[in-house]
């Protein structure tokens, strides 16, 4: 059975991130935290290497701030979003895609790629600001990415997740996402790349703040400020239970395999808990917060490791079954690390 005090989570950690052994530098940089911002940069990809990871590729754009990542299912290509829209970079080559780009839209705010049974293209994924929901996918003339449809959702409020179903097997992909005034969607993309509602609902005071289905086709709500976790029927957004952690979600990442979520408790780190369980397993305990803002986090290596950003500069990697730390990943001397994507043996990070 997994299980650790926070207490010992702490002592073990400060040990473990005193030894300069056992920190590696990502070799991208950006301002100082309060200065103006110019450009936004993040570390684009680290990879498995003898040392764990190293840093292989570093983007830069010139976004204010960047709000959302997203690795394609085969590793490809990288998404980012932020305050001036969606951008897409080839992992080999560094090069930045060719997409169709519309800031009306607002700035993204979340984003994911889908890759159904039924087609070898993936599609992207990415909610916005004021609302809108977008589908893009590769054209095969030209290899430019191009919107495939849109659609501005309820009040056009922000929408603060999206998921998608990978157990999905009719045809089109099947899409929940929360919006910033309590209200859970679900939605098929059909073959037809047109947009169909399944059923659409307000909870009465959590904001969803993360959204994810699981293999027996429910879904998971992780509320924001209330810590409340709702779990509910995808098919007609009946409620099936509801449990609350004690602490707030700054963001939460779901392994289906394991049935296990963990979240950014918004205080000294990462929380592990069983999914239909309000009990804390464990601890992943972090330097002491200093910005109050949430930090994404996620699982790594078949649910091995847990991936987590920070308020310092540094994105944080503990081994899930004992909550000790293996590296503390240097992203800048300062600043905060809000945004991360992850895939087997690969994953990415950036600055706001």
């Amino acid at each position: 059975m997994e299980c650790a005090t926070q207490q010992e989570a702490v002592e073990s950690n400060k040990k473990r991130a005193a030894d300069p052994r056992n920190t590696i530098t990502a070799g991208a940089y950006n301002q100082e935290l309060g200065s103006p911002p110019s450009h936004s940069m993040f570390s684009a990809i680290f990879m498995r290497s003898p040392q764990r990871y190293r840093n292989v590729a570093s983007f830069a754009t010139n976004a204010a701030s960047l709000h959302a990542l997203a690795l394609s299912n085969d590793g490809n290509i990288l998404a980012s979003g932020g305050t001036d829209g969606i951008k897409l970079w080839n992992i080999k080559s560094r090069k930045e895609l060719t997409c169709a780009n519309h800031e009306s839209y607002g700035a993204i705010s979340c984003a994911t790629w889908i890759k159904t049974k039924h087609s070898s293209t993936e599609t992207l994924c990415y909610g916005t600001g004021m609302g809108y929901l977008v589908f893009m996918r590769s054209n095969p003339v030209d290899n430019h990415f191009q919107e495939i449809t849109a659609r501005r959702l309820g009040t056009g409020l922000e929408i603060t997740c999206v998921a998608w179903d990978a157990s999905w097997i009719d045809a089109g992909a099947r899409i929940a996402i929360g919006m910033r005034d309590n209200v859970i969607q679900v939605l098929l993309l059909n073959s037809n790349s047109q947009l169909q509602s399944i059923f659409a609902g307000r909870l009465e005071h959590t904001v969803p703040k993360s959204v994810a289905f699981t293999q027996r086709g429910n879904i998971y709500i992780f509320g924001l400020y209330d810590g409340n976790v709702v779990k509910m029927n995808a098919a007609d957004g009946v409620i099936l239970s509801e449990h609350c952690y004690d602490s707030v979600i700054g963001c939460a990442a779901v392994s289906l395999k394991k049935e296990l979520v963990v979240i950014d408790n918004a205080t000294n780190g990462f929380t592990l808990y069983s999914l239909d369980r309000e009990d804390p397993i464990r601890y992943f305990v972090t330097e002491p917060q200093s910005v109050p803002v949430p930090k994404q986090v996620a699982f790594g290596e078949e649910s091995k490791i847990i991936v987590g950003g920070s308020d310092n500069g540094s994105v944080y990697l503990f081994e899930r079954r004992t909550g000790r730390m293996l590296e503390k990943l240097a992203h800048s001397k300062t600043g905060l690390v809000q945004t991360i994507t992850v895939r087997p043996e690969i994953f990415a990070f950036c600055l706001p």
